[in-house]
């Protein structure tokens, strides 16, 4: 669906509203001002989508440091936080503006910032700074979606739900699982995509019973399963979709494979709704495999958050707490893999609605046999 570019004052709205909410969260972290480092959380809050960038947020402004090559860029797309040109390291840039406060608690997420770079800005700042460790401030802000990102996601799941579809005439005996990978990225490309939100998987015969095999130049071959899991990035968020296809006419054992992952899927998003927890939707899937025997061969989580990073916050896995919210985007995606065999992966990416989840991607989830 179309969408409107944003204007200028609505993206500073934006920024305004999620700096503004990220604040509210100082007193309960006990600090003064946030440093953030990860860029994904940085393009949340300002805009800036450069690979060179630090910002810190106190109670009165929000400072961006980068440097020269991001002159124009930081101009072009940062709102709600100003600009400071470092000529020496953003890290040093930093510590001169954090050097005068004579106190300050600075909250920091300890994943996303280096030993090194930890010392660097002690070092820097003295010992003027009480450093609290603030792991996924801003993640917990991006895990619920506002209506322009779920606008987004809505698009970037119908592109690549489209480019599936559009892929499905070309699997077929002889060609590689790199050549149909490739096939698949330039689709997502003349679609409008910026790019993959990761490495795009084709898997083929036993190698499909690999989770996240890469694409090899093994060609594709009659009588096997085949799972294409892909994502595409558009407006700056990701959709993630995976579909399991087979080469000839399945065995009973692959149709009953096939049939269990599907209803493991369907019960996982019905567990979906608000107030409902991440292992709740994960628990659900697993007790269909279980009666189906086989939830042995369910080897990782039911699902994840999608948004600006292919994976986010929550996590659906065994006997998480994390309450489920309206707005949140989610993949749901269970699987069986068998050694030797093969594996099935259905996944469809949904947003958590008061009526529960709502699928996003869109292309059709029967087994199709080629």
């Amino acid at each position: 669906m179309a969408v409107q570019p944003k204007t200028a004052s609505s993206s500073r709205s934006l920024a305004q509203d999620r700096i503004g909410r990220l604040r509210l969260g100082f007193s309960a972290l006990k600090a003064d001002a946030l440093l953030v480092t990860h860029l994904p959380n940085i393009r949340y809050l300002c805009g800036f989508t450069g690979s060179a960038g630090l910002l810190l947020v106190d109670s009165a402004r929000a400072t961006l440091f980068t440097d020269s090559r991001y002159t124009f860029q930081a101009r072009e797309e940062v709102v709600g936080a100003r600009i400071r040109i470092a000529s020496g390291g953003l890290l040093a840039a930093a510590g001169k503006v954090l050097k005068r406060h004579r106190r300050l608690a600075l909250a920091y997420a300890p994943s996303q910032l280096t030993v090194a770079q930890l010392d660097a800005l002690q070092t820097a700042i003295g010992k003027r700074i009480r450093w609290v460790k603030a792991p996924n401030a801003v993640e917990h802000l991006r895990a619920v979606k506002d209506d322009s990102e779920l606008a987004a996601i809505r698009d970037a799941a119908i592109l690549i739900s489209n480019v599936f579809q559009q892929m499905v005439p070309k699997i077929r005996p002889g060609i590689s699982e790199l050549d149909l990978s490739a096939d698949i990225e330039y689709a997502m490309k003349r679609e409008g995509a910026l790019g993959p939100s990761f490495e795009t998987i084709v898997a083929a015969g036993p190698r499909s019973a690999w989770a996240h095999a890469r694409p090899s130049s093994k060609p594709l071959a009659k009588n096997e399963l085949v799972v294409l899991d892909q994502g595409a990035i558009l407006r700056g968020y990701c959709s993630d979709m995976t579909r399991t296809v087979f080469l000839g006419r399945p065995s009973e054992k692959v149709r009953d494979m096939y049939s269990a992952v599907l209803e493991a899927q369907a019960a996982a998003k019905l567990a979906i709704r608000p107030g409902a927890t991440a292992g709740d939707v994960d628990a659900s899937a697993r007790k269909v495999l279980k009666a189906r025997s086989l939830a042995r061969y369910f080897t990782h989580s039911t699902g994840h958050g999608l948004g600006i990073e292919v994976h986010e916050i929550p996590r659906l896995g065994r006997g998480d707490k994390t309450v489920l919210q309206q707005g949140m985007v989610l993949t749901v995606e269970p699987g069986v893999y068998l050694e030797g065999l093969g594996g099935v992966r259905i996944e469809d990416d949904v947003v958590v609605t008061s009526n529960g989840a709502v699928d996003l991607t869109t292309a059709p989830r029967e087994l199709l046999e080629l």
